[in-house]
């Protein structure tokens, strides 16, 4: 049994105190008398199972880990495939929705825009400030592919949080979910007696500088180890916080930096496959975008570096990306639109305004399509069996979550494609039997990479989130396939492997690190890679 020294306050006096990082059993006569942790799992599993619905099952695991979070933990390590999505999409989405239905007791911290001036002493009130390592914020506006939630979204900060803890083993205690409640545009909830948030409009952008300049200032006070990760902002916050923090403290955003990444490591894999199958080179490939929120555009920067990495320059990586949105092809001819899109914005293109989907692929001719829209079936029979028909293996990403607004469905552009796609989706599907073989799909899902991104910034003690440690988490997610996954035409590895697939991950990420020089662990630095890595795993908590 580990024993660390905890420091505590007693009446202002710091002393320490003697804490086990095992949990101990209660004393005999607490538990019956023939109770077995092993048997007490298969118990834990068969009560989950029993549940018919998705968010019953969701409010059961909720219980299991505010209960036993050792078991809630086992449970998950040993059934990844089945209970990520009950603890993340697409579940997480329902649980979002339903939150102030469902509420059972607090998680978190819940920090308001009528806390503006006094938001270090209520970060103060958090029970474990020196445990903490990693936070999760969101303030709800974009939650998924579902809208403004308000308060409702502090789910994400908490479903995220647990796969930190089960993909990195990141331990419970230095976990930190906050939801900034900035108010909702969503009238339903507004009206709802039992919603938990403040009753008001949300604010504008503009109005939120100085509350969001204090929450981050006061943050890096009381959580001086403390890694942040942005989630489910909107657009133009998204954009405007990471631009604005990115350089001043250690964090970065899931929805563009680590849905980037994990998408540029499944297309560097389906790329090779598709080449392999057409005869063309790397530096051939187009990809096409349907969806220019701050998902669309961040993954289309990161995939600029699958076309550095083969050779081309910037504006040549930038050439072989096309971005479409509610109104079409966007071309500079088109007239204004949002900043973030302007980097993207053809200026090879003066036609007539291009809005049909089918017609764009016909015009660009690309070996991708990612769809980020959260338009469910915007890749009909037509855009589909286009793409098949000018590619031997065409890429098809429908990555918009949860399953609902999936902009097509994996067993579609099986059927669409005979059998030929090259597939990754956000949300879960199954596998599908096509002429007497089990076709696989991906799942280009974030886990994949902020556990093991996380993990390495941390151990790092990285004072800022750089690209290079951004794409050294997707190259690194990308070389983790073992042969057998290859031999299967795999584009992302088995989820059961994530414990193995992160502690790698973050190996590369420390590694950038030091490159970059922002890593503060520096007595990391003279290990060797398979020093680091055992330093890497012997860090992991294990329930």
């Amino acid at each position: 049994m580990t024993i660390v020294l905890h420091p505590v306050w007693s009446n202002g006096v710091q002393k320490l105190k003697v804490v086990s990082q095992t949990p101990t059993k209660p004393p005999q006569g607490l538990l019956p008398p023939a109770h077995d942790d092993k048997i007490h799992a298969v118990r834990c599993i068969q009560q989950l199972r029993s549940k018919d619905k998705a968010i019953e099952k969701y409010i059961y695991l909720s219980q299991l880990k505010d209960a036993d979070h050792a078991m809630f933990y086992r449970l998950c390590l040993a059934n990844m495939a089945e209970i990520t999505p009950l603890i993340y999409t697409p579940t997480v989405g329902d649980a979002c929705l339903q939150y102030s239905h469902i509420f059972r007791r607090p998680e978190g911290l819940y920090i308001s825009i009528k806390d503006k001036g006094k938001i270090g002493q209520i970060l103060r009130n958090w029970p474990r400030i020196e445990d903490a390592r990693i936070s999760v914020v969101t303030d709800g506006s974009r939650i998924l592919g579902l809208g403004d939630l308000g308060v409702n979204g502090m789910p994400i900060s908490i479903g995220k949080l647990s796969l930190y803890v089960a993909g990195a083993g990141i331990r419970p205690h230095s976990t930190v979910p906050i939801c900034l409640d900035l108010g909702t545009d969503n009238q339903k909830f507004l009206e709802d007696p039992l919603y938990l948030g403040l009753r008001q409009r949300r604010l504008a952008l503009a109005e939120t500088h100085e509350f969001m300049d204090e929450f981050m200032r006061e943050m890096a006070a009381v959580f001086p180890k403390l890694l942040i990760q942005f989630e489910d902002f909107a657009t133009d916050k998204a954009f405007a916080y990471l631009d604005t923090f990115r350089d001043r403290y250690p964090l970065f955003n899931d929805d563009i930096q680590g849905t980037g990444a994990v998408v540029l490591s499944g297309f560097l894999n389906a790329a090779k496959l598709s080449s392999a199958a057409s005869g063309r080179a790397l530096t051939d490939h187009k990809i096409l975008f349907l969806g220019a929120g701050s998902a669309g555009v961040g993954v289309a920067m990161q995939l600029m570096s699958f076309f550095k990495l083969q050779g081309l320059s910037t504006e040549e990586a930038r050439s072989r990306i096309y971005l479409v949105d509610s109104q079409g092809l966007i071309y500079d001819g088109r007239g204004p639109m949002a900043e973030h899109k302007k980097y993207f914005s053809r200026k090879d293109y003066n036609g007539p305004p291009m809005t049909d989907l089918t017609d764009i692929v016909n015009y660009v001719q690309p070996t991708a399509l990612l769809g980020l829209s959260t338009t469910k079936g915007a890749f009909n029979q037509s855009v589909i069996e286009t793409m098949a028909a000018i590619n031997p293996r065409p890429i098809i990403f429908p990555l918009s979550n949860p399953v609902r607004l999936s902009e097509c469905e994996f067993h579609e552009a099986v059927e669409w494609t005979q059998g030929r796609v090259l597939f990754a989706s956000g949300s879960p599907f199954p596998e599908e039997d096509f002429a007497g073989r089990m076709l696989y799909p991906g799942q280009g899902n974030n886990m994949y990479i902020f556990p093991g991104l996380g993990l390495g910034a941390i151990l790092a003690r990285a004072s800022k989130v750089t690209d290079s440690m951004v794409e050294a988490s997707s190259l690194g997610l990308a070389d983790s396939l073992t042969a057998d996954e290859r031999a299967q035409d795999l584009l992302y590895p088995r989820v059961e492997r994530i414990r193995e697939i992160s502690g790698q991950i973050a190996l590369s990420v420390i590694r950038a690190a030091q490159k970059a020089g922002v890593d503060r662990s520096t007595d990391l630095r003279v290990m060797s890679d398979a020093e680091l890595l055992e330093f890497v795993r012997s860090r992991m908590w294990d329930p």
